[in-house]
């Protein structure tokens, strides 16, 4: 019964870190906003207990700010601080991308790696590319990030990229729909596949250095577009909880 119990709780707390989560990333809470407890309940629907335990979990992924007085407040970011976050991202990949080389990995290990490429590949053949194609190359390109980092067979590493990535603008992805409506998409999503194709080399070839360097590049690419997007409104509008980027970057 106590067991069932804690699931129940966890269920909840997810529940209601899922709800608030959207709330912050569609901009229905703006930042600087306030969210106390009972608002965060009524908002919900799940109880305080939960509610809680989500905005400290919301806390931790830089989202919420804690307030001195009483509850939490919905962070804004700069552009310093987002792109700090990708290079914190890259420079993590990098780290997994070295482990996977240096411990080595076998031809199998890769062959999810190499289909996703393949699947790219199609995507960036397109002509013109579709906003649908770039929803799908999001997919691809998170699950190739994902299969990269569990190559490292490092769960620290593993963790602490994940926790980053949660971040609104670090994911692998963040400024995908940013790209598709930029005049270079193609050639964005060209560089992105190379960088995809070095790192598999690398790591087959057992080339750490090479394989963490290419890696931390490739977070590059999103710096790059987002300081494209701050310069064109109509691009920024396209960014994922682009209402959490602080009026003074734009």
């Amino acid at each position: 019964m106590a067991e069932r119990d804690s699931d129940r709780a966890v269920s909840q707390t997810v529940r209601a870190q899922i709800a608030l989560r959207d709330l912050i990333l569609s901009g229905a809470l703006r930042p600087g906003e306030r969210i106390s407890e009972l608002q965060a309940v009524e908002t919900t629907g799940v109880s305080r207990t939960p509610v809680r335990m989500a905005l400290v979990r919301l806390e931790e992924e830089g989202l919420l700010e804690a307030i001195p007085s009483g509850g939490f407040m919905v962070k804004a970011f700069s552009e310093r601080d987002i792109l700090d976050s990708i290079e914190l991202r890259g420079t993590l990949e990098g780290l997994a991308a070295r482990f996977a080389a240096e411990r080595g990995v076998s031809v199998r290990d890769l062959e999810p790696l190499r289909e996703c490429l393949e699947q790219i590949d199609e995507l960036v053949l397109q002509d013109p590319l579709s906003i649908d194609a770039f929803s799908a190359y999001v997919a691809l390109n998170a699950r190739f990030h994902a299969l990269l980092g569990e190559l490292s067979r490092s769960p620290p590493v593993i963790r602490q990229i994940d926790r980053v990535s949660a971040l609104p603008f670090a994911s692998p992805s963040g400024f995908a729909m940013a790209q598709a409506a930029m005049p270079e998409a193609r050639q964005i999503l060209m560089i992105a596949q190379d960088h995809h194709r070095i790192v598999i080399d690398a790591i087959a070839n057992r080339e750490g250095a090479r394989a963490e360097a290419v890696m931390r590049e490739h977070a590059r690419v999103a710096a790059r577009t987002l300081r494209s997007a701050l310069k064109n409104r109509t691009h920024l509008d396209l960014l994922p909880a682009s209402a959490l980027i602080k009026a003074n970057a734009v």
